[in-house]
């Protein structure tokens, strides 16, 4: 006879410190652990769970879709709130939850499998009173849910051939939670167009209201960036209240890795690409870091077609041109990159980081250490950083005048008078965008 498998929403539970509490009170911790099953066995069943087996101070659990396995975590942690206000610290039974979506092996009343695994290690990496999901289970509730979520990124989990992206279940202890400013609710639809030379640019639409376009700058992956603690509450703060658009650069994130050219002429067509396929004739431009010599130049060359332009923590003048020290730095940079860039050792990477985000928590450093690997490879890394090292608009700059006072969103939606001349572009600030200034670059 065949064996049998199905899809399953899995959940692992167990008890922190348990074999200390044990250690300390058997008799009591036993009984402890028993009233607190007896007491979630309601919940578990009223979300159509079903208790596979218990494993000493653990649980494996199965659910018939993945929204009700975390309903259930988040309500069995917020119980376990409740049940140890009047416990002493040293005797509280603490709960970890991991929760995943996976392929298992039913084998009578168990079920068995590298969905089953993946479940265990997601609860041993949690957090004492936590719930960690795998990438899967996320992709299910997000919208679903009124949830946060903290992106762990890629995980090397214990026995388990590759690697699995982690969320965590943010503020769990919080009762009634409404979401917060990133609103869990807002989704974007990824989409894929080709520039001129057949380089395949990944550009992403997210929110409803008045168009902003974002030109792409270094490092950007429009699906990591949207849940990065570093990226995720400018994305989505500017999507609620517009429709934005932003994309990768070739040589970036979800677009093309491997290309002939990058240079900042084929950066401007590559942002024509994407708004012409996008079917936008007019909008405000929005450049940040080398993004924002790539929005000057192309507001240059079609100064009819941008209303608006915002720039921040943007330069004219690349580093290597600056001075002849900061030359050398940016050399000896690119050739650590090509040696250093791909490696399983972060040293390298982490230095970078630390140039990047130099105030950055220890969050953002993790992230953004991961990032490094997944937007793009060492070589194109090393090009990239010479390329724009080497960007000079300073001929430009006389072509876009500055509007005195002006601040972006405008006080007044109406469009500029005279679209033609360069001279009617707005180039203003961004005092009004919610972007922490702590986090930015040293390293523009």
């Amino acid at each position: 006879m065949g064996e049998t498998r199905k899809l399953a929403a899995i959940m692992a539970v167990d008890v922190v410190g348990y074999s200390r509490l044990m250690g300390e009170d058997e008799a009591g911790t036993a009984k402890a652990v028993r009233e607190h099953r007896e007491a979630a066995a309601p919940i578990i069943a009223g979300l159509g769970g079903r208790l596979v087996k218990t494993m000493g101070d653990g649980l494996l659990l199965e659910f018939p879709s993945v929204v009700a396995a975390v309903k259930c975590a988040v309500a069995i942690q917020k119980m376990m709130v409740e049940r140890n206000v009047d416990t002493p610290e040293a005797k509280r039974i603490v709960y970890r939850i991991g929760v995943n979506l996976g392929d298992v092996l039913i084998d009578g009343d168990d079920i068995l499998g590298e969905g089953v695994n993946i479940a265990a290690r997601l609860e041993s990496i949690c957090e004492p009173g936590g719930i960690s999901i795998s990438r899967l289970v996320y992709d299910q509730i997000n919208g679903k849910l009124a949830l946060n979520f903290q992106n762990l990124c890629l995980q090397k989990l214990k026995n388990i051939a590759k690697p699995v992206e982690v969320f965590a279940v943010d503020q769990v202890n919080k009762s009634h939670d409404a979401p917060e400013p990133d609103h869990t609710d807002t989704a974007q639809t990824i989409k894929y167009c080709r520039a001129r030379d057949g380089v395949r640019l990944a550009y992403a639409i997210s929110g409803s209201g008045p168009l902003l376009v974002k030109t792409a700058n270094w490092m950007n992956h429009l699906e990591y960036d949207w849940e990065s603690p570093i990226w995720r509450h400018v994305f989505r703060g500017l999507s609620r209240e517009h429709t934005l658009v932003r994309y990768d650069a070739r040589g970036n994130g979800m677009s093309d890795w491997d290309v002939d050219t990058l240079s900042l002429d084929a950066w401007v067509t590559d942002l024509e690409t994407v708004v012409d396929a996008v079917g936008v004739e007019r909008f405000p431009l929005l450049g940040i870091s080398q993004g924002g010599a790539v929005a000057v130049a192309y507001a240059v060359r079609r100064p009819e077609r941008v209303s608006h332009l915002v720039l921040y923590g943007a330069f004219a003048l690349g580093g290597k041109k600056r001075a002849p020290a900061e030359k050398e730095r940016r050399d000896a940079m690119t050739t650590l990159m090509r040696l250093g860039w791909g490696a399983d050792n972060p040293t390298f990477r982490q230095m970078f980081t630390g140039l990047f985000i130099p105030v950055g928590t220890h969050e953002h450093a993790d992230y953004f250490n991961d990032l490094q690997l997944k937007t793009t490879s060492p070589e194109c890394a090393a090009r990239y950083l010479d390329v724009c090292g080497d960007f000079d608009i300073t001929d430009i700059l006389s072509k876009v005048t500055a509007r005195p006072g002006a601040s972006w969103p405008p006080a007044s939606p109406a469009p500029v008078s005279s679209p033609s001349p360069v001279e009617t572009i707005c180039f203003c600030n961004m005092s009004r965008l919610p972007i922490d200034s702590s986090k930015r670059s040293a390293f523009s």
